[in-house]
């Protein structure tokens, strides 16, 4: 009976087949394994994870380079137009005035009067401001003064010349019957040819002095600033008080009195497009509409053609006129034109009615 109890619990002894100092060598050998394993899974994750976004961002790159590379937007042109309803060449420019001024005085001194105001008319010649002139008076009254003295030199000396020559006539006489010395005689004709040098002189002082005063008048009235044409005064510069001079020299000094602007010289400058200068020609008729007044059409006509062309905007200038002048037409007004081709420019007095209606 013991001895089968004892088969019996020796036949559920488990076999390990392994020594008890081999089991830690066998873990370390699972544990390298599994390592490695999940080293090669993660390398394989990665690769696969980065491969993906590679070729993703490559299209867009390409798509980005495609679009760097396109072409730039060419500049934009001149506002010069074709109308494709009547053919005409359309452009537009400004209102110049072919003569304008800005009034200065050609010395240097202090204003004491200005005579004009912005929107007034003034002819030629006429007084728009006035310097302080006391020191060009002065010198004026003394170059005068100047003359008056040469001119009692002059004759003072003709005077002696005179009775020089009456001397020197009646010692001629006396010398020819033997009753004046030969000395008498040279004395009187020395003294007559030094009264003339004299008075040669004399009459040279007074030229001079005449050239002197007639310099100091025209300094004087050049303290008198005058309208160099007839015209509109556009702008006041100076006032009363002010130091004015002909050149900047700093400070306080201005170089300006006013601007005048001749009414009868305004005309219309605008700027074509080369490739469609052909169609311009002088002497062509022209409609022309300021900005300032849209339903008024203006009628024009072609100048000139500027011979030179502008690099920078590929534009060449071309002037044109006006067919009646009006006051409404003022310097410096945008104006669009339009260079007719077969028809003829709108009448004067349409634009008129339509732009008092």
């Amino acid at each position: 009976m013991s001895d089968d109890k004892a088969k019996l619990l020796h036949s559920l002894k488990i076999d390990r087949g392994v020594s008890e100092p081999e089991r830690p060598a066998a873990r370390r050998g699972w544990m390298v394994a599994a390592v490695m394993v999940g080293c090669a899974l993660i390398a394989l994750a990665a690769y696969l994870l980065f491969g993906f976004r590679t070729q993703e961002q490559q299209p867009r790159q390409e798509v980005a380079s495609q679009t760097t590379a396109q072409p730039q937007a060419p500049a934009p042109q001149p506002q010069t137009a074709v109308s494709s309803d009547a053919g005409n060449l359309a452009a537009s420019g400004y209102v110049v005035a072919r003569r304008k001024a800005t009034v200065a005085a050609e010395i240097t001194g202090k204003v004491l009067g200005v005579y004009i105001d912005e929107g007034m008319t003034v002819t030629e010649g006429q007084v728009v401001a006035r310097l302080d002139s006391v020191l060009a008076e002065k010198d004026y009254e003394l170059a005068k003064s100047r003359v008056e003295a040469a001119d009692a030199a002059i004759g003072m000396i003709a005077a002696d010349l005179e009775d020089a020559n009456r001397i020197l006539v009646r010692i001629q006489a006396l010398s020819q019957k033997s009753v004046a010395t030969e000395a008498d005689l040279t004395k009187a004709q020395t003294r007559v040819g030094v009264l003339t040098a004299q008075l040669r002189q004399a009459r040279s002082q007074h030229e001079s002095a005449k050239i002197d005063a007639e310099r100091s008048a025209s300094v004087l009235s050049k303290h008198q600033i005058r309208a160099p044409f007839a015209g509109v005064i556009v702008e006041r510069s100076a006032q009363p008080g002010e130091m004015i001079s002909p050149m900047s020299v700093g400070g306080f000094t201005r170089t300006g009195i006013c601007t005048v602007v001749d009414m009868d010289s305004i005309e219309i400058e605008v700027d074509v497009n080369e490739a469609f200068i052909g169609r311009v020609t002088p002497g062509g008729a022209v409609n022309a509409v300021l900005d300032a007044y849209p339903g008024w059409t203006i009628p024009a006509s072609v100048i000139a053609i500027v011979p030179t062309a502008n690099r920078e905007k590929a534009t060449v200038r071309v002037r044109i006129r006006f067919e009646k002048k009006d006051p409404r037409i003022l310097p410096d007004m945008a104006v669009k034109v339009t260079f007719l081709r077969d028809a003829a420019a709108v009448p004067a007095s349409t634009g008129t009615t339509t732009a008092a209606n």
